[in-house]
């Protein structure tokens, strides 16, 4: 079931070969797919890289020889001429770019600096294209560091707008690679600004870039402390969601486990619900498969099914196996709850088994979730069942509670008009 519910050859279009070969190594390491097929599909990966030591490790393993080929023996003397070259060539520029005389005169205007730099170190356009050229060479080499740091000083004095938002993608891949999450996170809100705000591109070509910034983010999400919180709200946006639904809907297992495991985002849950069933026919698992269970057929059974088939796809996901026994744990917690809304007696037996508990364990942490909840509800230890105290709203106070919901969504609108008519008449009186 691992490898029928493994999402990487979904994923593999829209993903930089450097950020597939981590994936690559763990599915060696969960033994989804035969030692060999990986090795060779790594060397296809990687064998037009200027990674050549590597390349040549490869070959070696899969062709079971201690000889490396000439042509991969040609490739590297050629990386090393070319990484000589440019290591000079970018030497003369950071040297200038490093005196503490242009460092203080140089600011955020960058026809200023460039013109400041033509003027003074008979600097070009070429010059600087310099710093973008080694931060790719320095990518494909694998030195991700290096490559970070050439792509930081190229975009902070380049006006090239095209090269610019190909050097935000390679400085959030290098983030990335080098485990810098903060880093990340800073190029990845930068790249969705870029995107969401550029004009004149192509509604098809925007598509594209969302779906690759989509896969992109999923790296970070699952490793930087606030990833999922702060990432989810862009998921979560129109042009996302609709991104998701239109190019790539197995990203709602991700979707789904992002929102079944965070504690401030149940609130969300209706919303992917919604999408979970409006995609139903076009991609489903078991993380989808569990949310529809539980949360539109109100199917106990089934979901208790489907989680038992969440914890193995979970711990075979590149992605979800950090967070898999949170996952399993917040599932119980939202099995538990559902299922005492709609029930005024629970038998204990019952629900352990739902929660696929042992009776002693069962017990346990039903009594946690009540006390940590704050759930109504009291322990008949001598029937072993739970009895819910549900309280019972009279028709006066539901009256009395949209009254103020009204009242106040009235109160915004009157004043957002004011505002507008305001605005209004203080334009009028410019004019």
């Amino acid at each position: 079931m691992a490898a029928k519910h493994d999402l990487t050859m979904r994923m593999i279009p829209f993903l930089d070969r450097h950020l597939v070969f981590p994936l690559l190594e763990f599915l060696e390491l969960k033994e989804l797919y035969a030692a060999d097929d990986l090795l060779k599909a790594k060397y296809e990966l990687f064998r037009n890289s200027n990674m050549a030591d590597f390349i040549s490790d490869l070959y070696k393993k899969i062709n079971k020889t201690d000889e490396t080929p000439k042509e991969i023996a040609d490739k590297r003397q050629q990386v090393l001429a070319k990484m000589e070259q440019l290591q000079a060539e970018v030497q003369k520029v950071m040297q200038v770019l490093e005196k503490p005389e242009v460092i203080s005169v140089l600011r955020q205007d960058k026809t200023q600096n460039l013109q400041f730099l033509k003027d003074n170190y008979n600097f070009t356009e070429e010059t600087i294209d310099i710093l973008y050229e080694f931060g790719q060479f320095e990518f494909d080499c694998g030195s991700y560091d290096g490559a970070a740091d050439m792509l930081y000083h190229f975009r902070v004095l380049s006006t090239n707008e095209d090269k610019i938002f190909s050097a935000l993608w390679g400085k959030m891949a290098a983030e990335i690679l080098t485990g810098n999450w903060d880093g990340a996170l800073e190029e990845l809100q930068k790249l969705r600004e870029t995107i969401d705000h550029k004009s004149g591109v192509p509604a098809l070509q925007q598509l594209q870039q969302r779906t690759w910034l989509i896969h992109w983010s999923l790296f970070i999400i699952f490793n930087h402390p606030k990833g999922r919180d702060s990432i989810i709200d862009m998921f979560f946006a129109p042009q996302y969601i609709n991104t998701i639904q239109t190019s790539c809907p197995w990203i709602l297992r991700y979707l789904a486990a992002t929102v079944v495991t965070s504690k401030r985002r149940k609130t969300q849950m209706k919303e992917l619900v919604k999408i979970i069933e409006q995609e139903a026919y076009e991609y489903r698992d078991p993380v989808t498969e569990f949310v529809e269970a539980l949360f539109v057929h109100f199917d106990f059974e089934g979901a208790q099914k489907k989680l038992k088939e969440c914890e193995e796809v979970l711990a075979n996901d590149f992605f979800l196996g950090p967070i898999q026994e949170d996952f399993m744990e917040s599932a119980r917690q939202f099995i538990s709850e559902t299922y005492c809304r709609i029930h005024q007696k629970i038998n204990i037996k019952d629900m352990t088994q739902t929660l696929n508990l042992d009776q002693e364990e069962g017990e346990k942490w039903i009594v946690n979730l009540i006390r940590d909840t704050r759930v109504d509800a009291k322990i008949d230890f001598e029937e072993n069942t739970v009895i819910m105290n549900t309280p019972v709203t009279s028709v006066y106070q539901q009256v009395i509670e949209r009254t103020k919901g009204l009242s106040f969504r009235s109160q915004v609108l009157s004043s957002a008009i004011k505002r507008r008519e305001n605005q209004a008449a203080s334009k009028e009186t410019t004019v």
